[in-house]
């Protein structure tokens, strides 16, 4: 019996969680690595986020973490070069970061690309469950915790694209494609996108 053909727990929410936990903890461990899992975790944030989510604050949003630890982990990384901060053009008390040149090798690093290569050798259908499933998990737990839910355009109420591209209303802005794939702290999840 494989442990795939394994018999259901009595409690499987509770495994169910335990599990995702691990995995969690298993796929951002590795050996030797040169960053602390905030680290990568606010590095994978930065590299995917779009401009208007490349702040500290939303980044402490998206990590459920105080500003002050998430602006440790920013500084952390602005002194190892691997992220730098740049004024806002629109709001000079704020801060944009960008992930450096050094930023994106050291993403090429990322223990996560393990555990993308497990993911990638499901089955699209599997995958596709997975990634419904899980969604809609976030989405309950941030909205039973009053938490942000964070997403991207293709899955965003405020995307419009019935027109020649696509339109954010909440930021009034055309998107290009790559800003369709990209992380967004305005993210309002479209009716039926998180369903699993």
């Amino acid at each position: 019996m494989t442990q795939g053909d394994a018999p259901l727990s009595a409690d499987l929410p509770s495994d169910l969680a335990d599990l995702l936990v691990h995995l969690s903890r298993l796929a951002q461990s590795a050996a030797n690595s040169p960053l602390t899992a905030a680290q990568w975790t606010a590095l994978r944030y930065f590299a995917r986020a779009n401009p208007v989510s490349r702040t500290p604050s939303a980044f402490s949003e998206f990590h459920a973490t105080t500003r002050g630890t998430a602006s440790q982990t920013v500084r952390a990384l602005v002194d190892m070069g691997l992220l730098a901060r740049h004024a806002d053009d629109r709001d000079r008390r704020s801060a944009k970061m960008e992930v450096t040149k050094a930023g994106h090798d050291m993403l090429a690093q990322d223990p996560l690309g393990s555990l993308r290569k497990v993911l990638a050798a499901l089955p699209q259908a599997e995958q596709a469950t997975l990634a419904r499933t899980v969604r809609h998990a976030v989405t309950e737990l941030a909205t039973a915790r009053g938490a942000p839910v964070f997403g991207t355009c293709s899955d965003c109420n405020h995307c419009d694209t019935s027109g020649a591209q696509a339109y954010c209303h909440c930021t009034q802005t055309l998107l290009a494609a790559p800003d369709m794939a990209a992380f967004c702290v305005d993210f309002r999840p479209a009716a039926g996108a998180d369903k699993a």
